[in-house]
């Protein structure tokens, strides 16, 4: 163990060093036992800043990264054949693409009728794959790339039998800089990760805002699928794993909502066909405020809901745990009387756990377990790794959260408890990487100096042979402590140091994150009071002992 601690010490004073020097971080020999392991990111254009920031990743244990997709606009086109914004002003990323001196869409829209127009700023070069028709062209003009697809609108093919299209102008940016799907992908590959890449999104609707506006869903499919070609044709690469929905929806089994499923059903179909070895995540996001009914009964045929788009590919269901966005609450049976911490007291006010939300986080995750079992999807964390903003943790940024705490972290990982396979976090810039208010340490320093302290998920009491398993993090050569009470009332401390102990658990185990380990230890014979909550503290072999309170109900 101590071996661990000193090399977690090492990533630390590299961090440093590259902080004062602005180089590129090494990757770590051993990497950070701290158990998130993906990441959401923001892509660069830029190669090498994709590179270092997966570096980066990797170096404090992550193997994963994660970006949101870009949304399909509609938009409409002037007597002039210029693209308008929703707002009907001129969209200058469109006015600069010309054919032979004609602006692209007067020469490439000549001689059809044009139904609906829409546009796709994802600053990719599309072109080889994605022109599936005579009439699509990729433009190379003063510097910039566009992509115009004529999409028909009465077949699949490339021909409308009224000659009437919907027209998609795609902004690939700047020519000379990288295309940032294929770059992530490729610095992925080349660091042995694994990489989601967003998948395209409807605008949401005008009367509900919270919706996909799915009116131009067949447009959309068939943009889909071009999207995939583009993707199966130049972007087969071993650090693609898959993609992810960019539409979200809460973790509730409610029919409201049956416009979002149709749209994963609808995109797992495209991966499926075109690109079939590849996954998708989909994070539906927990809101447990008594604001609303999304009860952990509801997780379970939520999940099941979810995992039933799959349309043969194979699903992450990641829920958001809510704690960056004051919509979840990360506290044990216990504590359901305390008040609620300063960050989440910002949204739902001053009050106590049990008052502001119907249940911890941990019976969410549970539930949501019950469902995916036997769908064939896989259930992952969505840890939220930002709090909401507050005047002392503002990481200066247009947002409304700001950098959260290692321990509140700790806590929030607690939560997930045995039930899922995976931690992945929301998200790596700019609240892992931020100073508050420009002074103090990164939540990535703080998260590498105490990567060692133990974290308990779950335990299992057999008083009668006095044994007692932990189910966690960073536990070996601990020592444990059982505060509890006895069925004649009186409170009883006891410690013991674990008798065995299995840093490979959660790699054969059904159930729990693929990092958990598990230590055993024997109190000799104890009696614990039904009803009654046991107390649990660990101290491991580097003398790091649990910031998380931790206590089960028996």
């Amino acid at each position: 163990m101590k071996r661990k601690f000193r090399a977690i010490a090492a990533i630390a004073a590299a961090l440093t060093c590259i902080a004062a020097l602005g180089a590129a971080p090494a990757q770590a020999a051993t990497p950070n036992n701290y158990p998130l392991s993906g990441f959401f990111i923001y892509s660069s254009k830029v190669n090498q800043t994709n590179i270092d920031k997966l570096e980066a990743i990797k170096a404090v244990g992550g193997d994963t990264v994660i970006t949101f997709g870009s949304t399909l606009k509609p938009a409409t086109l002037n007597a002039s054949n210029q693209v308008l914004k929703a707002d009907g002003s001129v969209d200058p990323a469109y006015d600069n693409c010309q054919i032979s001196g004609a602006p692209c869409l007067t020469s490439i829209t000549a001689g059809y009728t044009i139904n609906r127009v829409f546009t796709f700023n994802n600053a990719s070069h599309w072109g080889g794959g994605s022109i599936k028709c005579a009439k699509d062209k990729k433009v190379d003009f003063n510097g910039s790339t566009y992509t115009i697809l004529l999409i028909p609108n009465l077949e699949n093919g490339c021909y409308s039998a009224d000659n009437t299209y919907d027209v998609v102008a795609i902004d690939g940016g700047k020519t000379a800089d990288a295309d940032p799907v294929l770059s992530v992908a490729n610095a992925a590959t080349s660091l042995g990760m694994k990489f989601y890449a967003g998948m395209p999104a409807p605008i949401k609707r005008t009367d509900y805002a919270w919706l996909p506006d799915m009116s131009y869903s067949a447009t959309l499919g068939k943009f889909t699928e071009r999207f995939m070609m583009f993707q199966a044709a130049n972007n087969n690469v071993a650090g693609l794993a898959g993609f992810y929905h960019t539409t979200e929806m809460p973790l509730v089994d409610s029919a409201a909502w049956s416009s979002v499923t149709d749209l994963y059903r609808l995109q797992n179909a495209a991966i499926e066909k075109y690109l079939p070895t590849r996954e998708a995540v989909i994070s539906p996001y927990l809101d447990a405020r008594f604001s609303n009914t999304y009860t952990p009964a509801s997780a379970t045929n939520a999940v099941k809901n979810i995992a039933a788009t799959a349309s043969g590919t194979k699903l992450y269901i990641a829920p958001q745990d809510g704690m960056g966005t004051g919509k979840g609450g990360a506290y044990m049976g216990n504590e359901a009387s305390l008040s609620v911490d300063q960050f989440a007291a910002s949204i739902v006010g001053a009050g106590t756990w049990g008052e502001k939300y119907q249940a911890p986080t941990s019976e969410y995750y549970k539930a949501a377990a019950a469902g995916i079992t036997g769908t064939g999807a896989t259930l992952w964390a969505n840890i939220e790794g930002m709090a909401p903003e507050i005047a002392t943790n503002t990481c200066g940024s247009d947002s409304l959260r700001g950098q959260t705490t290692k321990t509140r972290l700790d806590r929030q990982i607690q939560q997930t408890g045995l039930s899922v396979k995976k931690n992945i976090t929301f998200m790596w810039d700019p609240y892992f990487t931020c100073k508050v208010n420009g002074t103090g340490s990164t939540l990535v320093e703080n998260l590498v100096a105490n990567g060692g302290d133990p974290i308990i998920n779950d335990s299992a009491a057999n008083p009668a042979t006095g044994a007692l398993t932990v189910y966690g993090y960073n536990l070996a050569g601990s020592s444990i402590k059982i505060k509890y009470t006895s069925p004649l009332g009186q409170v009883v401390e006891r410690t013991a140091t674990v008798t065995s102990h299995n840093p490979g658990y959660g790699q054969t185990a059904t159930n729990g994150d693929v990092r958990l380990e598990s230590a055993t230890v024997n109190f000799g014979a104890y009696s614990l009071g039904s009803g009654k909550y046991y107390m649990l503290y660990v101290t491991n072999g580097d003398g790091k002992t649990n910031k998380a309170f931790y206590s089960k109900l028996y």
